[in-house]
């Protein structure tokens, strides 16, 4: 006789979220709702984490209501961070490919802005969108007069601009040239950003599923733009928020809400909980950590 009974729900031990346009509204507030779903996932014994091409201060405002245990993936993966802000892992643009990249962007006709380490570099007070940046990161950039003396040290270079099919057209040119050496991906309509190779969501999942020895298949992945789709295609199950383009809900395994309509906190409910399953105990080493890693008691 042919075994006709359903297959077991797919087990999901880890949940890798992205914030801006998922994890948080339109007006950067994390809900009661959504705060809740994390709370339960704890309870359950599933790791999460989140990634973000915001700079490490720009996270800093999650690490409290969400009781962040881990470290958090910064730049995409350019900078991990504990959740003191200590910077544990650190992967710069090469600094021969940087001024090339800086060039490109320009050539283009996006503004460009610079990140090293924690601190942001603007050439122009008023940059394009620089003051909603500021507001969402909750610091200031530092205007210098050039670039020159930081493109060796750079972790993350962002391309500007409201024209958003010539921002897809620069992101394109950028990771055709400079594929091998930088990654290029949209975080927003109106940002491109640049960083090291492997500084991207997609290699943030795999460092993630070698640290904690959970199968990719039982991490799940939330995002809404066209850089977490890398992550996507690396995850078991993947989650596009109701306010993503068609083309990112296309690439994902499921479509919540928007992030205006609990379309986190609903996710994890409808998704994640019913699939719920303790990961895996890793005793931490003093090497320098994959992100996801948890360094010490501390830690939780």
């Amino acid at each position: 006789m042919t075994d006709v009974s359903p297959a077991a729900p797919q087990a999901i031990s880890a949940v890798l979220a992205d914030v801006d346009g998922t994890l948080v509204t339109k007006t950067k507030a994390l809900t009661p709702r959504a705060i809740n779903a994390i709370e339960q996932l704890h309870e359950r014994g599933v790791l999460f984490a989140i990634t973000s091409g915001r700079p490490p201060r720009g996270m800093r405002m999650l690490v409290h209501p969400l009781e962040m245990r881990g470290p958090m993936a910064a730049f995409n993966g350019g900078v991990i961070v504990m959740p003191d802000m200590s910077i544990v892992d650190e992967r710069a643009i090469p600094a021969d490919v940087a001024p090339a990249v800086i060039d490109a962007i320009g050539a283009h006709g996006l503004y460009a802005w610079i990140y090293c380490g924690a601190d942001w570099y603007v050439t122009d007070p008023g940059a394009p969108h620089a003051a909603r940046e500021s507001s969402t990161v909750q610091f200031q950039p530092t205007v210098v007069p050039s670039y020159d003396s930081l493109l060796d040290r750079a972790v993350k270079i962002v391309g500007v601009s409201d024209d958003h099919d010539r921002v897809a057209r620069c992101g394109a040119a950028v990771q055709q040239e400079f594929g091998a050496h930088a990654s290029a991906a949209r975080s927003q309509p109106h940002y491109l950003d640049v960083t090291h190779p492997t500084a991207n969501k997609g290699v943030v999942v795999e460092r993630m599923s070698h640290y904690y020895q959970i199968p990719p298949d039982q991490i799940a992945t939330l995002g809404d733009q066209p850089n977490d789709v890398l992550m996507f295609e690396r995850s078991g199950m993947s989650i596009a928020m109701g306010n993503a383009s068609a083309q990112v809900q296309q690439q994902a395994t499921y479509v919540t809400a928007s992030n205006e309509d609990e379309g986190f906190a609903k996710a994890i409910e409808q998704f994640i909980l019913p699939r719920a399953v303790a990961a895996p105990v890793v005793t931490p080493t003093p090497a320098v950590p994959p992100v996801g890693q948890q360094l010490g008691p501390r830690l939780g």
